[in-house]
């Protein structure tokens, strides 16, 4: 029962030799170089005075708008503890008259 079991070994012949083919060498011919762009080819991207602070207004602006964002967030946050503490000082007081009456 615990004996492993072997698969038999495989019975088929083995695999007819062919016969080996004959290889020639083709000759190899060079790659042709890449061609580099020239530099006057790609954009230039040149910041003006009046470019450089439109940028700089827009990273302020976003600041201001993802920190509005966050502290909304923990304000809401902060207002749903404060009400659920206060219902758990109600509940407990509500419970402690039923045990005193």
């Amino acid at each position: 029962m615990f004996t492993p079991k072997y698969p038999r070994p495989d019975m088929a012949p083995p695999p007819a030799a062919t016969a080996p083919t004959v290889h020639t060498p083709t000759p190899l011919t060079p790659a042709p170089a890449p061609v580099v762009p020239a530099a006057s080819d790609r954009p230039v991207v040149q910041l003006t005075p009046g470019s450089a602070l439109a940028l700089a207004a827009g990273g302020g602006a976003v600041v201001l708008v993802v920190g509005a964002v966050l502290v909304s967030m923990l304000l809401a946050v902060a207002i749903t503890a404060m009400s659920v503490a206060v219902c758990a000082v109600v509940l407990r007081s509500l419970l402690n008259q039923q045990k005193g009456h």
